[in-house]
Formats: structure tokens, sequence, C-alpha cells
């Protein structure tokens, strides 16, 4: 199929989305079907970091909770075939669903290929696994798609499928770059870094940073972003001690040795990915407390945009730029600031024609007693907040009050929760999923639907493979939250420890 042909049947699909949404009544009685594919389509350079690509295709398996409405048919696709313990254990969570009824609405396609590519490739390459996915949409107008990001491949799959995505076109992916996110925040009134966008190569990059230092002659670090970096990978944080004044003579050499230096050994594959990507370099926010919150948000196919949740960062990694988890909702001291400025993102992407989630990550510094939020980043795709955040939502059938900085359950409760995808240690390799299911149930720490707390885990199947899992542990205050959290990986270490442990033979 030609590019043109693609384009066209593209658009003419996403026509179809806005009707469907319109009709909110009838989609709760009618049958729908709703396509997951939990493709992470990035780039080989980040790709390569991913040690299980399955895990990671298994995050938004609590969309299994869809299958709450009795005429939802769900196809969830995966590169290799999820484990039926692991399907039992989602369809168990479902509340007031009969387990046995949902199970013939949920259907299971798999490429049966573990090479580490994205998922929506393997599909392209298999033009009958496709027409088994036709064939599992009983009507196209009433369904849709969910990818984790969408790209030229996803918009090809959609084509052949003949069903639209709920998802940004790939023609508008360029909103969501380093650049092209900065530029909307400065046409927008949104407050971020001091930097420079648009940087066409790294031969760019030092030039930049000497006009950064000229108009911040106190700056001591800032950050050099590829413009398709996720997650912080694609960032280098560059520390300015040491380099000669603004100005001086010496100062280019110097920055382009501090470059090498800093950048390290990943120094030539940084280099590649920013000559081939582009890139910004932006200053790094300091202040005398410092955090990393993001707001999420959904933008539907009627132009309206929805303010979702606001979270905490956890971040680690070489450079502290690598997201590991998250705390809900996001400190009130900032949650209501960074919710009103991520609306303003919100209701231009709606404009721009934008549809599907969107998340926004900040930086928020505290100077004396007022906190400032610099928008940083802009996500045009699930994130590591999404599927915890839709673990509580679907759990608890609360909501977040945008206005307050709070989320809130039917019967009055505030909930919380903390969240990770980086449980891990070499020595969860003992495990396998059976083991993690059966260590939160005999601690009490495993999801009680009666309560709305405990503990939900997710990314279990690769545990035996890279000794990581994920978990989000829900509570009526993020004081319990953090203890429940922090409770799964002491029990975790402990049986993992004995696992180890020397045994007498038998006899």
């Amino acid at each position: 199929m030609e590019e043109p042909q693609i384009l066209a049947g593209f658009e003419a699909l996403q026509e179809k989305l806005a009707p469907y949404w319109a009709s909110a009544d009838d989609r709760s009685r009618a049958p729908s079907t709703i396509v997951v594919i939990p493709s992470i389509t990035y780039p080989a350079s980040i790709l390569g970091q991913l040690e299980n690509v399955q895990q990671y295709e298994e995050r938004l398996l609590i969309l299994f909770m869809l299958l709450r409405n009795p005429t939802t048919r769900l196809v969830y696709v995966t590169s290799e075939q999820i484990l039926p313990n692991v399907v039992d254990y989602y369809l168990n969570l479902l509340p007031g669903v009969i387990a046995s009824h949902a199970r013939r609405r949920l259907f299971l396609v798999s490429a049966l290929d573990g090479t580490v590519r994205p998922l929506t490739e393997k599909l392209l390459e298999r033009p009958r696994l496709i027409e088994r996915l036709r064939s599992l949409v009983i009507d196209p107008d009433r369904a849709y798609i969910v990818p984790f990001n969408t790209t030229r491949l996803e918009r090809e799959l959609a084509v052949k499928m003949g069903v639209p995505i709920f998802g940004a076109d790939p023609r508008l992916g360029s909103l969501g770059s380093k650049s092209g996110c900065r530029r909307l925040f400065s046409e927008e009134g949104v407050l971020h870094p001091a930097g420079f966008e648009d940087l066409a190569g790294m031969s760019d990059v030092g030039p930049a940073i000497q006009k950064l230092r000229a108009e911040r002659p106190g700056l001591e670090r800032l950050l050099v972003k590829t413009n398709e970096g996720v997650s912080g990978w694609g960032n280098a944080l560059i520390e300015l001690f040491g380099l000669p004044a603004p100005g001086d003579p010496e100062e280019p050499e110097a920055i382009q040795q501090a470059l090498k230096d800093q950048i390290g050994s990943r120094y030539t594959q940084f280099e590649d990915q920013f000559d081939r990507e582009g890139g910004i370099v932006e200053e790094m926010v300091a202040g005398d407390q410092v955090r990393s919150p993001s707001a999420q948000m959904l933008i539907d196919p009627l132009g309206g945009v929805q303010m979702l949740s606001t979270h905490d960062q956890l971040l680690g990694g070489p450079d502290g730029q690598v997201y590991q988890g998250c705390r809900f909702p996001a400190d009130r001291a900032y949650a209501v600031t960074i919710s009103k400025e991520a609306e303003k993102i919100g209701k231009r992407l709606a404009r721009e024609g934008v549809v599907g989630r969107a998340a926004i990550d900040f930086v928020c510094v505290k100077k004396g007693e007022a906190w400032e939020a610099f928008a940083i980043e802009l996500n045009l795709r699930q994130g590591g907040t999404t599927h915890p955040f839709l673990t509580l939502q679907f759990l608890t059938d609360g909501r977040y009050v945008p206005e307050q900085g709070i989320f809130v359950a039917p019967n009055g409760r505030r909930k919380y929760f903390v969240a990770s995808d980086h449980v891990e240690s070499p020595q969860y390799r003992a495990f396998t999923p059976d083991d993690l299911f059966d260590i939160v149930i005999r601690h009490k720490l495993h999801f009680d639907h009666a309560t709305q707390t405990g503990v939900v885990l997710h990314m279990v199947s690769g545990v035996s493979e890279v000794g990581r899992t994920g978990l989000t542990a829900v509570a009526d205050s993020a004081e319990e939250a953090r203890w429940m959290y922090d409770a799964v990986t002491r029990v975790l270490n402990s049986e993992a420890e004995g696992a180890y442990e020397q045994r007498p033979p038998f006899g």
C-alpha cells in the first residue's frame, strides 16, 4: 500500500471516532470492540534498553477492566503469549463481574515473536495475523485501537485493519518532540526553562551552551536532550563547574571537552542519535527543593480536554533522569498549578487535532516559601503513570478533582498510591509469577475490594528472566501507600533470600 493511500485511509478512519464518542449512552449498550496494541514503537537505540519487551507490552493488562461493560469485546495483542495464570490474575480483579463471562469476550492474540522490535512491526510482517485481528472486530464503526504510542507503523496497521486509533496522528508527532513542546510552551505562555530548541545536530550544542551561559552567567548545570528521547533516555546532564568564564576564547574547546567527558562512554551513540533527531539545550532549574511532577490528560475526539491526574515522579538512572515510578497524587502545594498549565496545552493540542492521552512533565522548585513550576516535556502517548492511574480508577470508580489536587472514591475516601516498574533484584529471578501472587496473598498485601486498598502487580511475566516486576500500592493515605509499597519490597527480599538458602537433601 502506497503512502498517499495510507494517509487518506487513516484520515477517513479517524473521522469515525467523533460520532462514536458522541453516542456516549449507546457505547454502554451496543457491542463494541477495543483492540489493544501495546507496541513500544521506539527507535532501536531506546528499545535496546529494555531487557524484556513482553513485560512492557503487558503493562496495560489493567485494561482488562474494560470488560466490566458486558457488551465490550477486548482484543489484546502481544509479541509472545500471555501466561494463563497472569490472565486469571487480572480477570479476578474485575469488580462485580463474573470472570467466565468476561473471559468469553477477551481475545488474546500473539505474534509468537520475542525479538526486541516493535510489536507493530511484527504484525505488519504477518498479513494472516492482521486478518485474524480484523475477524475479531464485529463492527469497525464501533471499534478503535488503543496504542502505546502512534507512529507511521501504527497508522499503516490501522488502515490494514480498517479500525481507527485512539491516539495522536503521527503527522502531529512533532508537537511532542523536545523542540516542538518548547515552542508550544512559549506560544501558550507556559513557564519553561531557559534554553534553545531546533538544534540540527551535535555541532550546534556547543554554541547553544555558550549562548545560554552568556544569558545565565551563574548557570551550573544544563541538560542536552535529543528530540525523540523517552523516559530520560536521550538526556545528558552536563555540569559547568570549572569552565572558562562566558566569552573566554578557550570556552568553546572547554565546552566540547566537557561534553565528551561527562557523556562518557556513550558519547558516540549520543552524538549519532542527536545528529539523526536534532534536539535542545536547556538549563537545569535549581532551588531549595526540586520535584519532578507530571500532569496527565485525555483529549477526546470531540475536542474535550479532561485532566486525569497529577503525579510526583520518582527518577533514577546514571544522571537521575530516568523514570522509575511515581506517587499519586502530586503534592498539593503545586498540583493545582500544574493542572492549570497542562490544561492550556491540552486545549491547544485539541485545536491542533490531537486525540488520546497526553502528559506534561514539570520541574517544580521551591525558593523560600513559594513553588515555581516549569514545563519540560510533552508526551503524546501512554506513559509510566498511565497504568497505575488506570489501576486506581478502575478498581475504585473514583475521580481526580484537579481544582483541589485530590482523588475521591464514591464512598468519599481520598485515595493514594505509590507505583513502580522497577521493583527489581537479581535474586528475584528465583520467582515465577505464581510465586509473586502467592507472596502478596500470604502476607495479606493483595488488593482487597472491600477496603479498596492493597497491592496490584504488573509486569510479572518476565520476573524469572530479568528479576524485575512492577506494582501499584493503593491506600487511604500517602503514608499507608508508601508503607505498603515498602512492605512488598521487604517481603520479596526476604522470600528471595530464603529461596537461595541451602536446604538439607531429602532422605
